[in-house]
């Protein structure tokens, strides 16, 4: 399955959130649109990048939208391993 990254400039997760994303992350758990979370990156300041499996970029803007989360560009990306 494909992997996109995509960044948030300003979005400042509360550490319930992290705990549910990785929670999610680590059961494999996919949604509605076929998006697994990989990885997120956060820092306090509100940066965060997202890698996801999906089966395009459009399912990780769906995804981010039933969110009610703002997506910017989504990047298709490959791993070094």
């Amino acid at each position: 399955m494909p992997r996109f990254m995509d960044y948030h400039d300003d979005l400042k997760l509360p550490p319930e959130a992290i705990e549910q994303i990785a929670q999610g992350t680590r059961d494999g758990v996919s949604d509605e649109f076929g998006v697994r979370q990989i990885e997120l990156y956060h820092n306090a300041d509100g940066k965060v990048y997202c890698l996801l499996e999906a089966p395009d970029a459009d399912a990780v803007r769906r995804h981010h939208a039933a969110l009610d989360v703002p997506c910017g560009e989504v990047h298709q990306v490959d791993s070094l391993l």
